[in-house]
């Protein structure tokens, strides 16, 4: 492929494929103007896929100084390739971010915008390649998410319960009879999941297309992260931060990363921005994507303006 044709391959929205460092094809999407001056990567949340980005992905995308956008499903979600359930790990998830940056963003300035265990990834990142915050990440934000202490509040203690053992072994000895018994469980689990997920009024379209990713995922994929959840602690990986633009971001109604999280992880990094999210729960990202998508506009500005916030600020959004 010519220059000029890569050029305009990324001139409009495209989907491709990339390969991972280990063999696992990742389904890519990226839009926006190939010469921006920043890229913004999406990084979506457990038994989601890149869909999950699409209203605030269409909010930045109408913004003055559109920024290029690259957004892609984690391996074992969406389109991407199922892979060894060993490699389920948010190490191998960072790795995976690593050759998207390479194949995908090259030199340009990335902003990383973790939605979940998405941010959780982003954290992970920063622990395997420091060197390249202030660098080639220029920008960070972390949406509903956590960096220690899953189990320990929200739906999170629900990690801690026996079932999810046995969930994890079925799924290990008999995955097709566990995947029979997963699509039953979902018609029956909706009310929970809409509880789970969501603030107190949500558009229904809204937790249509959550159920409608979460019913897709398979099951060695969302058992095997579990365990990753259970021991996760990337707090040493958030003074790093400092050295750069971040947002801490989350819904006043989340109960699976609630706001004590976030509280937490904003007093950690110096100088980062606070936002709460007013009736929103863990899908902000879809439940209220103006919010979310001023927050990381602001985000955008200060990146493009190069100097890091130096008073945290906390922001309540309607």
């Amino acid at each position: 492929m010519t220059a000029s044709a890569q050029q305009n391959r990324f001139d409009t929205e495209d989907r491709f494929r990339i390969t991972t460092d280990d063999g696992v094809s990742l389904a890519v999407r990226t839009s926006g103007p190939a010469d921006a001056d920043v890229t913004v990567v999406l990084l979506h949340g457990h038994c989601l896929r890149d869909e999950s980005w699409s209203y605030v992905r269409d909010l930045l995308g109408n913004a003055p100084q559109q920024p290029r956008i690259v957004s892609f499903d984690h391996r074992g979600h969406g389109d991407s390739d199922e892979a060894d359930a060993a490699t389920y790990t948010l190490d191998q998830l960072a790795h995976d971010l690593r050759a998207v940056l390479d194949q995908v963003v090259g030199t340009s300035q990335a902003i990383l915008v973790g939605h979940s265990m998405g941010g959780m990834t982003a954290l992970t990142y920063t622990r395997n390649f420091p060197e390249e915050i202030g660098n080639r990440v220029a920008g960070v934000a972390l949406i509903a998410t956590a960096a220690s202490g899953l189990p320990d509040s929200g739906f999170g203690r629900f990690l801690q319960h026996p079932v999810i053992s046995w969930f994890q072994a079925a799924t290990r000895r008999a995955p097709r009879l566990v995947t029979r018994t997963k699509r039953a469980a979902c018609r029956v689990f909706a009310p929970v999941i809409r509880i789970a997920e969501f603030g107190r009024a949500v558009n229904p379209r809204v937790v249509a297309l959550a159920n409608a990713m979460h019913n897709e995922t398979p099951i060695e994929t969302m058992a095997s992260f579990l365990s990753e959840f259970m021991v996760y602690d990337e707090s040493d990986a958030l003074p790093a931060l400092g050295a750069i633009p971040t947002v801490v971001l989350c819904g006043s109604d989340d109960l699976m990363t609630p706001p004590s999280h976030s509280i937490a992880m904003a007093a950690a990094i110096p100088g980062a921005e606070l936002v709460g999210v007013l009736d929103a729960g863990h899908a902000v990202i879809m439940e209220q994507p103006d919010s979310v998508a001023t927050a990381i506009g602001r985000l955008i500005d200060d990146v493009r303006a190069a100097r890091p916030s130096t008073v945290r600020k906390l922001a309540l959004a309607a």
